[in-house]
This record gives structure tokens, C-alpha cells and sequence, in this order.
């Protein structure tokens, strides 16, 4: 449960190689869960692009021990994704035993991840994602529940989190060695506080002193990873063992190529023009045709439409068509309208997705009175996944 990082080659990219429990992740790439995003089609697709680890939606560990139909639904693998990896939310160590137990028991992943970073005030004002790693014996029983069903299957428990619910109060250092001590096989630090939500900057300092802090297991970074260049820059700067890749890849799977050509040492490819961007929407809303029907498919393709014309000289009529599409031959049609020669645009580099602002993080009344207390925050076990 090393992470192995050689010096930097002739090239200066790492030549790395990390190893979560007997997984092997080559390039030390990991997709961050995100509710709507990573489902099997969009995970495919990334996966069409570049090795690395591909984490599946977030499932909440109470909607999976009861079986809820659409939890079940959302742990859709490919029969070639290898390894399986799956997100679990929950704040109560009985049900996430009890939850790592299931999967262990009916084969349904090869990879757990656990999230404490969760910024959503839905799930804060109850005690639950970023606001849990406060609770620090509660954070601790929860990591080594899922770590003991876990290991009779020799499947790895990886945990994510934030620098703290505020700047007032960071947890980051204490969740890491808890994580460490209580068996994870890594973690993985967001270098925001759930104050920032997705705002501001991402504080890579904070990555930095994790991996000084946290020694015998890997440590990755995560946030404003928007190109190769920042995946190789966080690890020259922070030292971490591998970079975890969220709102970066929104209507842009090549992320996962560039990030490959760039950890072998190899040119990084220039950014696609508009004809090979209509191509990989295509693909995309082909394979979510595949996963959900061609009707559901294409609705869910509209989310994405905005990001992958970005910076791209599209009229606004035919944009507002793109937020429509409901069918694949609708898209074929629209696609055909498009100016394929159109260069990649400077201007659609940079931040993706919604940023938002800061913000006061709502905590159950008293929560920060006893970091120590190990009773289990009230209505904080959503019963639904996804986010």
C-alpha cells in the first residue's frame, strides 16, 4: 500500500507508478465521484482516453443495505473496468460496516473510497460530509468499520476529505492519521474548506503537509486540476503520490490523455478541434443511449453540452438547440451544423464547472462543542445516492 514515485525522468515528468492496496494505478490519475457525472457511460468514455482509476457516483451507505432500487441501479460496472471502484457516503459505522460487508459478500467492487468532503449545506447542517472529520473518534470508528469488512476480500479503503469546515477549524491533519492508523490504504485531501465550497483557490500547501504528516500510505491531491501542466505542478510542488481529476474533465474526456502523454514524458496533444469534439459527443451520447435508453440518455447529455462547446464560435439559436437534443439523430443533425476545422479555443482552458461562492458552513447546533463525542449525527444517513 506504497506509493512508488521515481525522481523526476530526462523528460521532468515523474515516473510514477502508484499502488492502491494490490491495485496498481498507472498513470497515478484518479476521476473524483460526481453526482450526475461519473456514471458507467461517462466513466467509459474517460477510460477510452487514458489509464487510471475511475470512481463510480457516490452510493450512500444506508440506500445500498436496503436495497434501494435506484442505489442499484448506479452500481453499473463495465464487464472490462478493472478496478471497480465505488464511492460510499455514511456517518454511521454499524451501516457502513454493514454496507462494505454487501460488497464484499456480493462481489460489487474491487475499490472503496469513502467521502468526507461534501460541502452541500443539505449534508453539513446534519452532521455529515465535510462536517464529520470534526467528530474525530466518530471519523475514526467509521474508517475502521469499513476497513475490517473490507479486508477478508483484500479490498483496499481509501478516504477523501477537506482542509477543515472553516479556517477556523481544520481537521485535515488529524483525519489523515486517523485514516492512517485505523487501516485506509490511502487518502486524499480537496485543498479547500467547506466554508470555500468550490470557490477560490485550491491550497496545495495543505496537500504538502498531509504528506509530510501522513507517511506510510499514499496521499493525493485534489482541486483546480484543469490540465497536464497542474497534475505535474501539484506533485513537484506538494510531493503527493497522485492527483485526483473532477470538475477538470467536464466536457473534456481528452483530460485523460493529455495526463497520460504527460506522466510518460511524452508531448501533450494539442487541444481537439470542433470536429473531433462533435466526434466525442457523439460517443458520449451513444453510450449513454446504451446505459439508460436513447430518450433518458440524451436528456442526461444535455448537462454537458455547455462544456464541450466552451470558447467554441457557436451561435447562440444552435446552442439552445445543443440544451434540447432528444434523440441521436436530433444530435447527428445539430453536429452537422457545426464548422469541424474550428481550432481548440484558447479561452475554454481554465476552471470548469460551477464555482460558486463561500459561505458560512450550517452545522447542527453544538457540533463543534466536543470533537470527541462518538454519538452518530441524527438524520445525516441520506437515504439516497448520487449527491
Amino acid at each position: 500500500m506504497t506509493a512508488l514515485i521515481s525522481p523526476p525522468s530526462a523528460s521532468g515528468a515523474p515516473a510514477a507508478s502508484l499502488k492502491i492496496g494490490p491495485h496498481r494505478v498507472d498513470p497515478p490519475v484518479v476521476l473524483a465521484p460526481m453526482a450526475g457525472i461519473t456514471n458507467v457511460a461517462f466513466r467509459r468514455l474517460c477510460r477510452e482516453y487514458g489509464a487510471g482509476l475511475y470512481v463510480c457516483e457516490m452510493i450512500t451507505s444506508r440506500a445500498l443495505v436496503e436495497r434501494h432500487p435506484k442505489t442499484l441501479e448506479m452500481i453499473t460496472f463495465d464487464p472490462d473496468e478493472h478496478p471497480r471502484s465505488m464511492q460510499l457516503y455514511g456517518v454511521d459505522p454499524v451501516t457502513m460496516g454493514r454496507a462494505v460487508q454487501m460488497i464484499v459478500e456480493e462481489d460489487l467492487a474491487d475499490h472503496v473510497d469513502m467521502n468526507f468532503g461534501c460541502p452541500v449545506p443539505k449534508v453539513t447542517r446534519k452532521g455529515g460530509g465535510s462536517a464529520l472529520p470534526y467528530k474525530r473518534r466518530l471519523f475514526g470508528e467509521i474508517v475502521r468499520a469499513a476497513v475490517r469488512a473490507a479486508e477478508p476480500a483484500g479490498i483496499p479503503v481509501t478516504v477523501k476529505f477537506r482542509i477543515g469546515i472553516d479556517d477556523d477549524h481544520t481537521t485535515y491533519l488529524d483525519a489523515g492519521r486517523i485514516a492512517e492508523d485505523n487501516g485506509a490504504a490511502a487518502v486524499a485531501l480537496h485543498g479547500r474548506t467547506a466554508a470555500q465550497r468550490y470557490s477560490g483557490t485550491a491550497d496545495w500547501s495543505a496537500i504538502a503537509r498531509l504528506k509530510e504528516h501522513v507517511t506510510s500510505i499514499p496521499v493525493l491531491g485534489n482541486g483546480d486540476i484543469f490540465s497536464a501542466d497542474d497534475a505535474l505542478r501539484m506533485m513537484a510542488e506538494t510531493g503527493c503520490d497522485g492527483v485526483v481529476v473532477g470538475r477538470g474533465c467536464l466536457g473534456r474526456p481528452w483530460l485523460f490523455r493529455d495526463l497520460q502523454a504527460a506522466f510518460r514524458g511524452e508531448p501533450i496533444p494539442a487541444g481537439p478541434a470542433l470536429g473531433e469534439v462533435a466526434e466525442v459527443l457523439r460517443r458520449h451520447g451513444e453510450l449513454l443511449a446504451a446505459h439508460m435508453g436513447e430518450e433518458k440518455g440524451l436528456r442526461d447529455l444535455r448537462k454537458h453540452m455547455a462544456q464541450y462547446l466552451r470558447g467554441f464560435p457557436v451561435g447562440s439559436e444552435l446552442r439552445h438547440s445543443f440544451g434540447l437534443v432528444s434523440s441521436l439523430a436530433q444530435l447527428d443533425d445539430l453536429l452537422a451544423q457545426l464548422d469541424p476545422d474550428v481550432p481548440f479555443p484558447a479561452d475554454a482552458e481554465g476552471p470548469r464547472g460551477r464555482q460558486g461562492s463561500a459561505g458560512k458552513v450550517v452545522l447542527p447546533e453544538g457540533w463543534l462543542d466536543d470533537p470527541d463525542d462518538l454519538s452518530v449525527p441524527c438524520g445525516a444517513e441520506i437515504d439516497h445516492s448520487g449527491g
